[in-house]
C-alpha cells in the first residue's frame, strides 16, 4: 500500500510536468490556446515561417575601405598601430571622423575609420571639382572671353553691335580689357558704335549664388562675365572703351539673338587652365572653383549649363572608376554649400585615379599646397618629416575641417589619403589631428 501511494504521487507529478512542458512549447510556436491534455485533443503545432532575407545593396564595386591587419614587424603594421593610438583621442567622444589611407605603390588600403560615411567635405570639394574638370576638359583647354561684332565698319563707325561672349573667366583683369578695347579700335578701325553693347551670359545658368550657400557667405554674385573675379564687367568694359576713345551710344545687358545675325570675332582674352587651377587649390579661392565647375558643366553642350550638368559629369567619372555615385551629392564647385556630401573613401578613389592618369596628375599635383611651404599649408607641419612632403587640399567651414592629398613614406611608398573632421569646436582641433596623422605616416 505504501508503494502504491508513492507510485500514484510520481504519476501526478509527471502529469503536471508534462502539462507545463507542453504549455511552454506552445508559447514559442503559436499564440493560440492549446487544447487541454485530458480530453486527448491533438496539439496544433504551427511551423515558423522562414525569415525573409533581404537582398544586399549592390554598388558599382565593393567598398575599397576594407583593410586587413598587416603582419607584425612590417612598416605597415607599425603605421596601423600608430594610427590606432591617434584615433583614440578624446575629441572623438563628441566629434566624427572619416579617415582613409591607400597605398598607391602596393595598390591596397592601409587604414580606414568610417571611410564610407557621408560627410561634408568643406573645401576638399575642390578636389572633386579639379579632378572632374581635368578628366573632361582638353589638355589645351582655354578659358575664353570673346569679343564679336555684327554689321559693317565704315569710316570708323561700326554699324552694328559689339557682343561680349562670357566664358566665366575670373582671371580677366581691367588691364586686359583696356588691351582688348585698344586692339578692337586699331585692328578694325572702330572709333564709334551705333548699335548696342550686348553681354552674352548664356554659358551658365542664371543664378547669382551657389546652391546651398549661406546668406552670410561673402562670395559672388556669380556671372559668365567677371573682372578680377568680380561681377563688375559692364562698368569696367564701358570705362575701357571710353579710355580708348571708342564712343558708344547704348549699353544693353540682353542676350545675343540666336541665329538672327552673323557675328565676327575681333578679339579674345584667353587663359590656361593651370592659371586658374593653382590659385583655386593653393589659396582655396572659391570663385575660381565655381568658374572651373561651370567650365565642366559646359562640356555637356547645354546652353545655360549649371549645377546639375556639372554634377552629372562627376557622377559619370565616379561610375567610370567603379564608385557608386548614389550616396554622394555635388552641390557646388567650392565646398561652400551645405548640401555637398562626400566620404573619405570617395575622395581617395578620385585621388588614386588622378595619380594613375598622367594627363590629370601633371596638372593636379603642382596645384596642391605643400606642407610648410606654400598655400593653405604654408604654416602647417613645419619642422617635421611631413614638411615639403605632404601635398594636399585643405578644407574649412564652421564645424568641419578636412585634408586630402598625397605623401611619401620613409619606405618610399606613395599614399593617397583623406581626413574629414566633423563637429569640431574649432578648426585648430581638426587640423592638429590631421597634422599628427600626416607626420606619423611620413616618419
Amino acid at each position: 500500500m505504501k508503494y502504491t501511494k508513492y507510485l500514484l504521487l510520481l504519476l501526478v507529478l509527471a502529469s503536471c510536468a508534462s502539462k507545463r512542458s507542453i504549455s511552454h512549447r506552445s508559447l514559442q510556436a503559436d499564440v493560440r490556446p492549446v487544447a487541454p491534455v485530458e480530453v486527448q485533443q491533438p496539439v496544433v503545432v504551427v511551423e515558423e515561417e522562414e525569415p525573409v532575407v533581404e537582398e544586399p545593396v549592390v554598388s558599382a564595386r565593393p567598398l575599397i575601405s576594407q583593410v586587413h591587419r598587416f603582419e607584425e614587424g612590417t612598416w605597415q603594421a607599425a603605421k596601423q598601430q600608430a594610427l590606432d593610438q591617434l584615433v583614440q583621442s578624446p575629441i572623438f567622444e563628441t566629434t566624427q571622423l572619416g579617415l582613409y589611407v591607400y597605398d598607391l605603390t602596393d595598390g591596397q588600403p592601409l587604414y580606414a575609420v568610417n571611410a564610407a560615411q557621408r560627410m561634408r567635405p568643406a573645401s576638399c570639394q575642390k578636389v572633386v571639382t579639379a579632378i572632374t574638370a581635368l578628366n573632361f576638359l582638353r589638355s589645351d583647354y582655354k578659358l575664353t572671353t570673346d569679343f564679336r561684332i555684327t554689321g559693317t565698319v565704315s569710316g570708323g563707325v561700326l554699324n552694328g553691335d559689339l557682343i561680349v561672349v562670357g566664358g566665366m573667366d575670373p582671371l580677366v583683369t581691367q588691364t586686359e580689357l583696356l588691351q582688348a578695347a585698344a586692339s578692337i579700335k586699331e585692328q578694325n578701325g572702330i572709333q564709334s558704335i551705333t548699335g548696342n553693347i550686348i553681354y552674352d551670359l548664356s554659358m551658365r545658368e542664371d543664378t547669382p549664388y551657389g546652391w546651398g550657400w549661406c546668406w552670410d557667405d561673402d562670395y559672388g554674385p556669380l556671372s559668365a562675365l567677371l573682372v578680377d573675379g568680380k561681377d563688375s564687367f559692364d562698368q569696367n568694359w564701358l570705362q575701357a572703351l571710353e579710355k580708348t576713345g571708342i564712343k558708344v551710344n547704348y549699353s544693353s545687358n540682353s542676350q545675343a539673338k540666336k541665329g538672327k545675325q552673323q557675328t565676327k570675332s575681333v578679339y579674345s582674352i584667353r587663359h590656361d587652365l593651370d592659371d586658374l587651377l593653382e590659385p583655386m587649390m593653393k589659396q582655396s579661392d572659391n570663385i575660381y572653383a565655381e568658374c572651373l565647375f561651370y567650365q565642366t558643366a559646359s562640356t555637356t553642350g547645354k546652353k545655360g549649363a549649371g549645377r546639375k550638368e556639372a554634377a552629372q559629369r562627376t557622377d559619370e567619372l565616379l561610375k567610370k572608376i567603379g564608385v557608386d555615385p548614389t550616396p554622394y551629392k555635388v552641390a557646388d564647385g567650392s565646398g561652400l554649400s551645405l548640401y555637398n556630401y562626400a566620404s573619405a573613401e570617395m575622395l581617395v578613389a578620385l585621388l588614386c585615379y588622378a595619380w594613375r592618369t598622367e594627363s590629370i596628375r601633371e596638372h593636379l599635383l603642382p596645384s596642391l599646397p605643400i606642407a610648410g611651404y606654400d598655400g593653405t599649408l604654408q604654416k602647417r607641419m613645419q619642422g617635421t618629416e611631413a614638411e615639403g612632403n605632404v601635398r594636399a587640399k585643405t578644407g574649412t567651414v564652421t564645424g568641419i575641417t578636412s585634408l586630402a592629398g598625397y605623401l611619401t613614406t620613409a619606405s618610399g611608398h606613395v599614399l593617397a589619403f583623406a581626413i574629414i573632421n566633423q563637429g569640431v569646436e574649432s578648426a585648430s582641433m581638426g587640423r592638429a589631428f590631421q597634422d599628427k596623422v600626416c607626420i606619423e605616416l611620413c616618419k
